[in-house]
Formats: C-alpha cells, sequence, structure tokens
C-alpha cells in the first residue's frame, strides 16, 4: 500500500482525498447507524417490557384500592386523602370513555375502509345505519344519505389514536400514583395535598411545567398532522378521489411503486430519479458556492487595511433586510428575453442581444445557481465574520513567523477552523437547500416545462414539484405525501451520518 503524506499535498489533492475517504467511511457509518437504530429499537421494546412487568408487580403488591384505581382511577387516591387529584384521574377516565363512546369509536371503526357509499343504484346503507332516501325535486330524482368522509375518517381516527396514547400514558400515571400513595401510607410517609403537588410543579418541577404546553402544541400541530401526511401516502386521494363526493381507499406501498419503478415509458418514476438527481445536484452547488463566497468576501472585509469596513458589512445587510420574494420576483422578470438585464447588454454591445436565460434546461439552471450566490452570500457573510474574528492571531502570527504565505494560512488556519465550527451550519444548509422552495418556484417556477415530466419542469426540485402536486390539477396528495416521505428519509439519514464522521461530533475539544 502506498504512503501518501497528508501534508505535501496540495488543497485539491486534499480535498479529493478527504472525498475519497468519506466515501470509504460511508458504508461503516450506515452499518454504525442501522446497529445504533436497531439498539434503540430493543431498548424501546425492553422499556416496555419493564414497564409491564412494573405494571404488574404494582397490581399484585397493591391493596385492594390500589387493584380498584386499575379499573377505576384516582380510588386510592380519593380513599387516601387525594380526593382532589383522585377527582381529576376519575374525570379523566370518564371523558375518554364518553369521547369513545359518542365520537371517537365511530371513526375509528372505519378507518380499515375510509368509509362505504352508495354506488346510485343499489341503496347501501353506510356506515352510521342510515338508509339512503329517494327524494324528488322539480321534476329530477335524486339519492341522498348521510355520506361519509374518508377524509375525516383518517383526521378523527388518528386523533383518537393519539388520544388514546395520552389516556394510556395518564393510566399509568393513575396507577403508579394509587400504589405510591398506598406504599406512603403504609409507611407513615405525609401524603402531599394537592397545593402542596401543584407547589412542586413550580419549584423541583417546573421544567415539566414549561415543557408542558410545548409539547402539547408540537403534538397537536407537528405530530398529528406529520402521522396525518404519513397515512395519506398510503392511499389513493387524488383528484378522482376528493372527499366527500368521493372516497379515497388503502393501496400500500403502491404510491412508492409508482416513484421507484423505472421502466419505459414510467413517467412519475422518470420524473422522480431526475428531479431527485437535481435536487442533489442544486443543494451541493447551492451550499458550498455560497459557503465559499461567503468566507472569500468576509475575508476580504475584514482584512487589515481595508477601509470602511461598516460600510461594505451595511451595504450586505440591505441586501438580507429586502425580502427575499421581492427580489426573486424581480430578478425573474430582468432575466426575461426583454427584460433589464438584456437592455443593458444591447446598450453596451450596440446590438440587440435577447439571450434566453430561463428558456433551456442548462442555462435556467446555471441562472438559478448563480442568482442564488446573490442571495445568499450575505447571510454566510455574518456568520462567517463573527467566526473570523474569534481565530487567534497567535496561529496567524506563528505562521508568518514559519514562512507560510496567505494561501497556507489560509487552508492550514482558517479553512480548518471554519469547517469545524460551521459543519452543523453546512449540514443545516445542504438540508435547507434541498427543501428551498423560494429561489426554485419564485424565480423560474419550475420552468422550463417540459412533457417528458409528470407535472414538473427541468429547473423544479421534488418540494417544488411537491407543491404543484397538492395544489396544481392534478391533486395528487397521495403522490405527494410518498415524495415527502422519502425526502424526508434521505435528509435525516444524511444528516446524522454526516455529522457523525465529522470531527465537530468526534472531538468537540479540539479548538476549545
Amino acid at each position: 500500500m502506498r504512503y501518501i503524506d497528508y501534508m505535501q499535498l496540495n488543497p485539491f489533492q486534499k480535498f479529493g482525498y478527504n472525498f475519497s475517504k468519506f466515501f470509504k467511511k460511508l458504508p461503516s457509518a450506515l452499518a454504525n447507524f442501522f446497529k445504533m437504530l436497531g439498539r434503540a429499537i430493543v431498548g424501546f421494546f425492553v422499556g416496555i417490557g419493564k414497564g409491564f412487568a412494573n405494571y404488574g408487580k404494582r397490581f399484585v403488591k397493591g391493596d385492594i384500592f390500589v387493584k380498584l384505581s386499575y379499573l377505576i382511577f384516582g380510588v386510592s387516591n380519593i380513599v387516601r386523602g387525594q380526593i382532589i387529584k383522585g377527582l381529576l384521574f376519575l374525570v379523566t377516565e370518564a371523558a375518554y370513555i364518553c369521547y369513545m363512546l359518542f365520537f371517537g369509536i365511530n371513526y375509528i371503526s372505519k378507518i380499515s375502509v375510509l368509509g362505504v357509499t352508495n354506488d346510485g343504484k343499489t341503496m347501501l346503507p353506510n356506515s352510521l345505519g342510515y338508509q339512503a332516501k329517494h327524494e324528488v325535486f322539480n321534476g329530477f330524482s335524486y339519492d341522498t344519505q348521510f355520506m361519509d368522509n374518508s377524509m375525516l375518517i383518517l383526521l378523527y381516527s388518528v386523533l383518537t389514536i393519539v388520544i388514546t396514547i395520552a389516556f394510556i400514558a395518564i393510566y399509568i400515571a393513575s396507577t403508579k400514583s394509587a400504589y405510591k400513595v398506598c406504599e406512603d401510607k403504609k409507611n407513615g410517609v405525609a401524603i402531599l395535598s394537592f397545593r402542596e403537588e401543584i407547589k412542586q410543579f413550580f419549584d423541583e418541577k417546573f421544567h415539566v411545567t414549561l415543557m408542558t404546553i410545548p409539547c402539547l402544541l408540537i403534538g397537536c400541530f407537528t405530530i398529528l398532522p406529520l402521522i396525518f401526511m404519513i397515512l395519506i401516502a398510503f392511499t389513493n386521494f387524488d383528484n378522482a378521489h376528493q372527499p366527500p363526493g368521493n372516497l379515497f381507499q388503502w393501496v400500500g406501498l403502491s404510491n412508492f411503486g409508482d416513484l421507484v419503478n423505472i421502466t419505459k415509458g414510467a413517467v412519475k418514476a422518470k420524473t422522480f430519479v431526475n428531479l431527485a438527481e437535481w435536487t442533489i445536484i442544486w443543494a451541493i452547488f447551492a451550499t458550498f458556492s455560497n459557503y465559499i463566497a461567503g468566507m472569500i468576501v468576509a475575508l476580504m472585509i475584514n482584512k487589515k487595511g481595508i477601509k470602511l469596513k461598516a460600510l461594505w458589512r451595511t451595504l450586505f445587510v440591505v441586501v438580507i433586510a429586502v425580502p427575499q420574494f421581492v427580489s426573486l420576483l424581480l430578478m425573474s422578470q430582468m432575466l426575461q428575453e426583454n427584460g433589464a438585464i438584456n437592455q443593458f447588454l444591447s446598450l453596451i454591445t450596440g446590438q440587440n442581444v435577447g439571450y434566453k436565460f430561463l428558456d433551456s434546461a442548462l442555462s435556467a439552471r446555471i441562472t438559478v445557481i448563480v442568482v442564488n450566490i446573490w442571495i445568499g452570500i450575505p447571510y454566510t457573510i455574518l456568520i462567517t465574520s463573527g467566526i473570523l474574528m474569534n481565530i487567534p492571531a497567535d496561529l496567524y502570527e506563528s505562521a508568518t513567523i514559519d514562512g507560510a504565505g496567505p494561501v497556507k494560512s489560509f487552508m492550514k488556519i482558517t479553512l480548518p477552523y471554519m469547517l469545524f465550527v460551521t459543519t452543523p451550519y453546512l449540514i443545516t444548509s445542504f438540508i435547507g437547500n434541498i427543501n428551498n422552495f423560494n429561489v426554485i418556484y419564485l424565480l423560474t417556477n419550475g420552468g422550463p416545462t417540459t412533457e417528458e415530466y409528470y407535472n414538473a419542469g427541468y429547473t423544479d426540485i421534488l418540494v417544488t414539484w411537491l407543491f404543484k402536486l397538492t395544489m396544481g390539477q392534478t391533486h395528487d396528495y397521495n403522490l405527494a405525501a410518498a415524495i415527502g416521505i422519502l425526502v424526508f428519509i434521505v435528509c435525516a439519514t444524511l444528516s446524522l451520518i454526516t455529522f457523525n464522521l465529522t470531527k465537530s461530533a468526534k472531538d468537540e475539544e479540539a479548538f476549545s
């Protein structure tokens, strides 16, 4: 095996060496990732097993009131003086039972079929048991019934499942409280009143109080819609299956099959593969072009001897202050065939210049990347300027004494330090560019369009294609949900693996 002296390599050779090293480590990193995932899953089920074991032990060791509390919440607490707490447990149980009887069970029972309907000829009773009625109005006959709504069935079924999981957690807390108050009474330990327990939530348990509302909001506005979106990916919810006029049904992995079935004539799969490739290329160029160019400009501004540093920083901040959608829409108009840029070039050259920046796939993609550099550089300048100021000046002085020039100092000191500190930023920026909707949609609207793709253009990335699938005429919510799941899996996996391979994760004390 040939020995490579890393210190003697030039910057491009070092980049190639590190790039190849990254892909050599990628299989082992993937293996470690799935190993950690497997351990987490095993640990989860082991924890559930221990929970069941403790649940059984509490039932066996508890007295009659503890055992009754397993069926009727709060009995043990009420008997032993914790009346308000016991009543709260009891009210929670009663509220859940009422919810299930009058609302939840109706929807959860339909989740397997997502509703039934009348075929217009055979009078089928719907899932509530109501028979279709035949009515005549103005000489026309109508078949009316209490129709099911697949979307509401799925949504309220998910809501019922989430509420049931929360209820189970409260049930476990109730059994623990019932057993604890029993043991405290048996051992002569003072039983806390409801007021004293409330005080604890503003003292040693104050973190629980602070986290309760955020967790509830995350559950309502993040977890619940996320579960609903994931389930939509396994249905045929599209333009032809729009509730309440039509129902949609479960189709299993059919939508994912449409995206990966690369056969002749498979337009959806071809669109997905080509847009996925362009999305990765776009994310790489958008991330590293902004990062490198922004760092170079920040170095120039912070260099000793540069005058009016505050002015240059202010100019770049002004670029950020202008709303991005305004800049992009204006730039889109300027790049048209008769736009300001071509008019300016015509004025300079004395000839009629009508370059079509956005009319071909290659030129449109290059234009998008260049415009993104103009928009993204100011953010990188602000981030890197603060970091550059914190690099110890002694390092540069020592490098100068050792004979290192500006380029070598940059490659040996500035760039390693910047990469160490900003690696998490690079990862989030890369993931953000994969989902960078504004630049693509507002600048080119995904164009130029083509009939080779399914409802997409050459500059569309996966997130803009997803938007067009949901907001366009096709309303392919099922396909869009499947794309969203695949994008999430890829982004999460790449983020975790890449971060764990960097020095930022392995050697946190390196630059401390």
